[in-house]
């Protein structure tokens, strides 16, 4: 299968003569088998297969290997959420007195967690502009960094990373860039096919496409040579925990998400449902149908408010005056994703005027799914940054996020005109 909109529908799962047509739930914690070796060869990595839901499990495992394709990896893992698949991928080659350079235009929940969190685990972190120049990034990366971080499209800032520019310099200083693709999906953009090293994904966003399942998934590219690089001695070091298992020599390609698994989801265990993951899978039967649609509406609904006298600034990549219309069309040719920002006039009292009339529309935390919700960043997902760091995120007091849901496009716009007329 080569097409991207086949492969949301049969990858990862192809049912025997009798089988299940449709991806069975596995709701089990456990599997039986019938002597010790076979469950000691699957401790050891010696043979596969499943013997407890918290590293394996056929339903996630098949969902897991949907995503992978859908990529372009050569493995994936599935986490109870997108802020544990963050946390995996980077434990899984950071530790006390490593150093992280990321783009400071991310998503919060993200920001905190490498600002506050993991800075308590001594992990350092370097915040710079997407924008930044090369000889700026080239700066601000030390002996110590281990990583490049990024979004495709920041949430809910909507910068574009450079992807290919980006890779590029945390490749000459022979570490990996990783990039969260939660907005875009692999439908509209692919990072591996710019040089990213490691996605990571919320899969609670477009892949599920409904607001019903929580879950994250993190993809290695299998590009990435740790034995090369003199940075990650350590993971190239034998595992104690697994009678001196080395991971590039047992794994090769896939040996980052063999060690995420055997080491982050073993010890941490942030492993998705099974029932979780069934819905994910439906969510992403229909992603390519669905991007398709809220990319669609989402231009329709930034041009209505780009020529509304009501609204004080739009941002969408799809606008053709966007500061980053140009990086959208190279890594987002068929559209980025259905949300954006823009304020109204009259500022933050205005805002939350306009979010208490929208009717169609719904003021919700979430984000990206079937239905049209608006939000206000400074108030509730970025509420514990300080407004030097609001404003380093791409965040004002005045910013609404829009992720346009597919409904029908004037049912939309109407909703927003029916509101703004009630905020002036």
């Amino acid at each position: 299968m080569s097409h991207i909109n086949t492969k949301c529908i049969q990858e990862g799962y192809e049912p025997k003569s009798g089988e299940a047509r449709v991806l069975p739930i596995y709701q089990s914690t456990t599997f039986k088998y019938e002597d010790a070796k076979t469950l000691g060869d699957l401790f050891d990595f010696n043979a596969s297969g499943h013997f407890y839901t918290r590293l394996s499990n056929p339903t996630v495992e098949a969902v897991e290997k949907k995503i992978a394709a859908l990529e372009g990896g050569v493995g994936a893992m599935l986490c109870s959420s997108g802020q544990g698949a963050t946390t995996a991928a980077i434990l899984t080659i950071c530790s006390a007195g490593d150093h992280i350079v990321s783009s400071n235009s991310i998503y919060g929940g993200s920001f905190n967690l490498l600002n506050i969190t993991l800075r308590k685990l001594g992990i350092d972190t370097t915040f710079i502009s997407p924008d930044a120049t090369d000889e700026e990034i080239r700066a601000a990366i030390r002996p110590e960094t281990k990583l490049l971080f990024g979004e495709s499209v920041a949430n809910p800032a909507l910068t574009v990373l450079d992807i290919e520019r980006w890779a590029k310099i945390a490749h000459e200083n022979e570490i990996p860039l990783f990039v969260d693709n939660t907005f875009p999906s692999p439908v509209n953009c692919r990072p591996f096919e710019w040089g990213a090293d490691i996605i990571i994904h919320s899969t609670s966003k477009y892949l599920d496409g409904h607001a019903m399942a929580l879950g994250g998934c993190v993809v290695d590219s299998g590009k990435f040579d740790w034995t090369a690089s003199k940075k990650f001695e350590k993971f190239c070091a034998p595992d104690e925990s697994y009678h001196g298992l080395v991971y590039p020599e047992k794994f090769g390609a896939a040996a980052f998400i063999a060690k995420a698994r055997a080491q982050m989801m073993r010890d941490m265990g942030m492993m998705m449902s099974p029932m979780n993951a069934f819905l994910l899978n439906v969510g992403i039967e229909t992603l390519h149908l669905r991007m398709r649609e809220h990319c669609a509406n989402a231009q329709k609904v930034a041009e209505y408010l780009a020529k509304n006298d009501k609204i004080a600034w739009v941002n969408f990549p799809g606008l053709e005056d966007n500061k980053y219309n140009a990086l959208a069309k190279k890594y987002m040719p068929q559209g980025t994703c259905g949300v954006i920002s823009f304020g109204i006039k009259g500022g933050r009292e205005a805002a939350g005027k306009f979010m208490e009339s929208v009717k169609l529309a719904a003021p919700v935390i979430h984000v990206a799914d079937a239905r049209t919700c608006i939000l206000h960043p400074a108030s509730t997902t970025h509420r514990q940054l300080s407004d030097e760091q609001l404003i380093e995120c791409g965040v004002t007091p005045d910013l609404i996020r829009m992720s346009v849901g597919i409904e029908y496009v004037d049912d939309i716009i109407e909703d927003i005109e029916q509101a703004l007329n009630k905020c002036f």
